[in-house]
């Protein structure tokens, strides 16, 4: 067997070396540099408070504007529930004179408070005739829903 082996050629490095080794980092650009980042934050900021000085002059704008629809439209609005206060305090009192009209003496109509000045009447005086519900709406409103 040794002499079937035959001569062990060893593995050289070829003639005038190897080249250098690379061994310094290599690493690619991550992108911005941070004073161009921190240019871009700020650049953003500064547009978006520009942006919400915008809107809060528009919004301020568009509130005046419903404030003064609210105003014009207030005495129209008071109007329509007078008219309403009106009609049921008529209601009622037509009522109260069919219910009330075998009794000697009764006046309908007849103040309770013995006075000829105007008072608005109470919910509970507006609304005797009606269901409870709407009595309860009116003093409540939406609270029960909550």
């Amino acid at each position: 067997m040794a002499a079937a082996a035959g001569k062990v050629r060893q593995d050289m490095p070829p003639p005038g070396g190897y080249g250098p080794i690379d061994y310094k980092r290599n690493l690619p650009r991550r992108g911005l540099s941070g004073y161009s980042l921190f240019a871009i934050g700020v650049g953003t900021l500064v547009f978006g408070y520009y942006r919400i000085f915008k809107w809060n002059r528009e919004r301020r704008r568009l509130n005046i504007e419903d404030l003064e629809t609210r105003i014009a439209l207030m005495p129209l609005l008071m109007a329509e529930n007078d008219r309403r206060t009106l009609r049921m305090l008529r209601e009622n009192l037509d009522e109260e004179a069919k219910i009330m009209k075998d009794v000697p003496g009764w006046q309908v109509g007849e103040s309770r408070f013995h006075t000829t000045r105007w008072t608005f009447p109470a919910p509970d005086e507006l609304f005797y005739l009606h269901p409870q519900s709407e009595l309860d709406h009116v003093k409540f409103g939406f609270q029960s829903y909550v």
